[in-house]
């Protein structure tokens, strides 16, 4: 499930996450963005435990949107270990934007 994220809590639940964070740059006007959504969020499910997936109403948090130069949405940025790895604008189709998230997915656990 995608988490939405504002400027309140983009510390705790991106830069803080032990998981690897997707985050899409989004607003409700925005057609490609809602195109896009059932795609994130089928991403969000498939990599339970692997991903967090977080949504950025750039709308209500304009200033996050600023600090990662969001100039057209979507744009998604990849965090790691609380630091921005990799960003890239526009609505891929499911298998690109699965291959670019693929290698930054944490180990599943081992039971």
């Amino acid at each position: 499930m995608e988490k939405q994220v504002t400027y309140d809590n983009f510390q705790r639940e991106v830069v803080q996450s032990d998981l690897p964070v997707l985050m899409d740059f989004w607003a409700e006007w925005c057609g490609p963005c809602r195109a896009v959504n059932p795609t994130v969020a089928a991403i969000a499910a498939e990599n339970q435990g692997r991903l967090k997936v977080c949504k950025v109403n750039v709308d209500q948090s304009p200033e996050l949107a600023q600090q990662f130069g969001v100039m057209s949405i979507p744009t998604f940025v990849v965090f790691q270990n609380g630091k921005a790895v990799d960003q890239w604008s526009g609505a891929l189709p499911k298998a690109a934007l699965t291959a670019r998230v693929a290698p930054y997915l944490k180990e599943p656990a081992a039971h």
